[in-house]
């Protein structure tokens, strides 16, 4: 609960899990986070790593590409949060 406590990480491991493998480009989480700044998203993503909730890929090639992806940790604690969500849509208030 300590890491799902802090601001966006949360809404950062919620928002993996909904996209296709659960990976995303850094510029398609800011683009659909719009409140978070891209230095606040860029520290809450280094401190998923930390957590070993999300990893870093990178690409090389003619261009770079850097995409961050759910780890088999992330996905299990996605797993564990969908009886919560449950709770809360069951007890909004209406």
């Amino acid at each position: 609960m300590q890491i799902l406590g802090k601001k966006w990480n949360g809404l950062i491991i919620h928002y993996l899990s909904l996209c296709p493998n659960g990976t995303a480009h850094f510029s398609d989480i800011k683009r659909d986070l719009t409140d978070i700044t891209p230095r606040a998203l860029s520290q809450k993503l280094s401190e998923l790593i930390e957590y070993e909730l999300i990893e870093k890929k990178v690409k090389t090639g003619s261009s770079v590409s850097i995409s961050y992806e759910l780890t088999e940790k992330g996905r299990a604690l996605t797993a564990a949060l969908v009886p919560i969500q449950e709770w809360a849509q069951q007890y909004k208030k209406q």
